[in-house]
């Protein structure tokens, strides 16, 4: 067992990377630099200049290029392809490094059947989430000139969620059948779902560029409440499409979500609480700074990072409320 839940920490050591790189294709404006999908012949880059050619040629055909990036030398176009390149292979390498030593662990016995049952759902869901990369990839290249943001923020949920579950079975959260029953058990979990939902509106703000605007804290746009924020119709489009709204929300649950782990952190007490409290206190101050510094390349991976190292807290803290509960139901029936 102990070589199984280094297998999967493992896997979410390299799920991390592959979000971070992500994020560096998207700051970088790199994702549409390659125009198919081949999941197999892809893993190959271009090996000549003629392949070269032939590959920023396709680039040229998309509206990315003849509208923003026109003009663009052969070595720009290489610099951006090799960093949506390295996001697919990357891809490719967690596909061979969860699937290989999960048929092993299995054919030799050493997952029980609960644990197989789960890591095959997660292989299932990490191919699902290559279709959806390339689902995303595909709504730039014909009437846009970048990808669509409820694709990109599916995209990132998808990968945290993924991230979460590796981490869940990791943590030995899958051997626990109790649902939650006590209030700090529901306030753990109340939290573990508002640090995903703000990472998904963190792929809206990251979809419409809205982090590139209202660089200012902690007023934005000169106002606690600024206005503009329902100038769309229908309302909801707001939500989504209006990046002062996309921004102002993302901002507003930060704030909900800090709220909540300092007071679970001052009524449980728990190592957990505050661990959790101090990554959450540290991704606050670093979304502050990627703002006021209008989102430099290393401020906003490290911004990305830090919502994965939030969330991962945030399972643990989970696994822990879980874990006291049934341990103390456990000391009360051997009394």
């Amino acid at each position: 067992m102990p070589y199984v839940r280094a297998w999967l920490f493992g896997v979410a050591v390299l799920i991390f990377c592959m979000v971070i790189v992500g994020g560096a294709t998207r700051l970088t404006d790199s994702g549409l630099s390659i125009t198919e999908w081949k999941p197999l012949l892809g893993a190959i880059p271009p090996m000549s200049e003629a392949h070269w050619l032939e590959a920023f040629q396709k680039y040229q055909q998309i509206p990315e290029y003849q509208q923003i990036n026109k003009g663009m030398s052969l070595d720009q176009f290489k610099f951006i392809y090799w960093w949506e390149w390295s996001h697919r292979f990357l891809g490719r390498v967690i596909g061979l490094a969860f699937f290989l030593p999960f048929a092993y662990f299995a054919l030799t016995g050493a997952l029980n059947r609960r644990t197989a049952i789960r890591c095959g759902v997660l292989f299932v869901l990490g191919g699902l989430q290559g279709v959806l990369g390339w689902y995303m990839v595909a709504s730039g290249l014909v009437d846009r000139v970048d990808v669509s943001q409820y694709r990109l923020a599916a995209h990132l949920s998808l990968a945290t969620l993924i991230y979460g579950a590796i981490l869940w079975v990791a943590f030995g959260l899958g051997r626990m059948r109790h649902a939650p029953v006590s209030g700090r058990q529901w306030l753990a979990l109340l939290i573990t779902g508002l640090v995903l939902l703000q990472i998904a509106a963190g792929g809206f703000v990251a979809g419409l560029d809205a982090g590139f605007g209202y660089n200012t804290w902690p007023l934005i746009d000169g106002a606690v409440v600024p206005k503009g924020l329902f100038v769309a119709e229908p309302w909801w489009r707001n939500m989504f499409e209006n990046a002062l709204t996309v921004q102002f929300n993302h901002r507003m649950l930060a704030y909900v979500v800090a709220l909540l782990v300092a007071g679970q952190a001052c009524m449980v007490r728990s190592r957990s609480g505050f661990i959790l409290l101090g990554a959450v206190i540290a991704q606050v101050a670093l979304g502050v700074w990627t703002l006021l510094w209008v989102v430099p390349l290393w401020l906003g991976l490290a911004h990305q990072g830090g919502a994965l190292m939030v969330f991962a807290a945030a399972i643990w803290n989970l696994h822990c409320a879980l874990k006291g509960e049934q341990a103390a139901v456990m000391k009360t029936v051997r009394a």
